[in-house]
């Protein structure tokens, strides 16, 4: 009798074992991590069982740490993807599980929650690797009463020698054109990949991605390289510029020490935490632009640049994880994120809830987007993109030829074909 308790005390211990769900991301806004957390509350007291674990780590020590970490016994359940070549080292590592069974399960209902774009976006040999989160188009955000105290129309930037212009009536003004990451390296190659975009269209970002000879020494990257050293000589940026941290400069955009900055979609809401007064600049006050067009170039300005992030699961997660997502990721949680965070949702029917009118801009230019390409630092892979953060650097500060900065891109890329 004492044996049949007992067994049945176990099975009951069974029953009511609990899940825990380590979820790592690299989110700063606390605006969203509170919604985030008031979600995972949700979820939690309708699964009793499961308990989820919210685990930040700084953009820069999340790619230093992740790549470890997912081989380790250590790897977390869910975390943080920009997709591209960095997700396809990863599933083709045997760290992550393939999501396709279940987002086609009951005839596909949680895939069709999404565009096939978006699903192909994280696809890699006909398996799904990540659940769709968002997507953003990076552009120019100003603070427009130092852009009248310049004399600089906002609305007037259309072209890059338009952008030069703004740059030099700033600082002519005694103000700060740019703020400008050089520390991370990334902020910086937003404005390369968008150059190389303008000068040689999809054809060539296409060319580029698949590695083929002669993909990066061409026209269009020796073009991109000396417009980003004729920027990097008008010296717009900071001081300090190339030691800046990310988010430092959104507290910089902030707190009104520089007058335009190239960001997110959602910059215009982030940079309120980031400010020294914890207010920033006044909604009202900022303005928006997309990257301006480059004369005679073969991109248009309705080409976009900017990212497709997901959540992956690794290799050995529970179930309860891949639950988790289905739930945090309808289309009803992604519009309480929209109205509430600036995130550009991508389940089909959330896109109502972007109420920002800058982010709503930002939407309207994806919708209207005839070519849009993920972070080249993301899509090209871990070496190859930082690759191009590295030369990005060295361009601005004139370091290195654009000439050279081609040639260390196809070296970079050789090499990696060689393996």
């Amino acid at each position: 009798m004492t044996s049949v308790a007992a067994m049945a005390l176990g099975l009951g211990s069974a029953a009511t074992a609990q899940t825990t769900i380590d979820f790592l991301h690299v989110e700063n806004n606390p605006e969203t991590v509170a919604l985030w957390e008031e979600m995972v509350a949700e979820y939690e007291a309708e699964n009793p069982d499961v308990t989820v674990n919210l685990e930040f780590l700084e953009n820069e020590a999340f790619k230093a740490k992740l790549p470890s970490l997912l081989q380790s016994d250590e790897a977390p359940d869910i975390f943080y993807s920009w997709g591209g070549g960095v997700l396809d080292i990863q599933r083709n590592s045997g760290a992550l599980r393939p999501l396709t069974e279940e987002m086609q399960a009951n005839d596909g209902e949680w895939q069709s929650t999404y565009s096939q774009g978006i699903i192909d976006g994280l696809s890699f040999d006909g398996d799904i690797w990540a659940v769709p989160y968002r997507t953003g188009a990076v552009a120019f955000f100003y603070n427009r009463d130092q852009f009248e105290e310049a004399g600089v129309d906002g609305d007037a930037i259309e072209t890059w020698d338009d952008f030069l212009g703004a740059v030099q009536s700033l600082k002519d003004a005694g103000l700060t054109p740019l703020t400008c990451g050089g520390g991370d390296k990334w902020p910086l190659h937003f404005y390369y990949s968008y150059l190389i975009m303008r000068n040689g269209g999809a054809e060539v970002m296409d060319v580029a991605k698949s590695g083929g000879d002669g993909a990066f020494v061409n026209d269009a990257f020796i073009k991109a390289g000396q417009q980003i050293q004729e920027l990097g000589e008008m010296e717009p940026c900071q001081n300090g510029w190339q030691g800046s941290r990310w988010p430092e400069p959104l507290g910089d955009f902030a707190d009104g020490r520089a007058a335009m900055m190239l960001g997110f979609e959602d910059t215009n809401i982030d940079q309120v935490s980031n400010a020294t007064d914890g207010e920033g600049l006044a909604q009202e006050n900022i303005g928006r632009f997309p990257f301006p067009a480059v004369e005679g170039g073969a991109g248009s300005t309705s080409d976009t640049f900017g990212g497709l992030n997901g959540w992956a699961v690794t290799a050995n997660a529970p179930d309860e994880a891949v639950d988790f997502l289905r739930w945090f990721t309808t289309a009803d949680n992604q519009r309480r994120l929209a109205e509430t965070t600036g995130l550009i949702p991508v389940a089909l029917g959330a896109e109502d809830g972007v109420v920002d009118p800058l982010v709503r801009e930002a939407a309207t230019a994806l919708g209207e987007s005839t070519y849009h390409q993920n972070y080249l630092d993301q899509d090209l892979g871990p070496n190859l993109g930082r690759t191009v953060n590295d030369v990005t650097v060295e361009l601005w500060a004139g370091d290195i030829s654009p000439e050279d900065a081609a040639q260390t891109l196809q070296d970079t890329s050789d090499m990696e074909n060689m393996q």
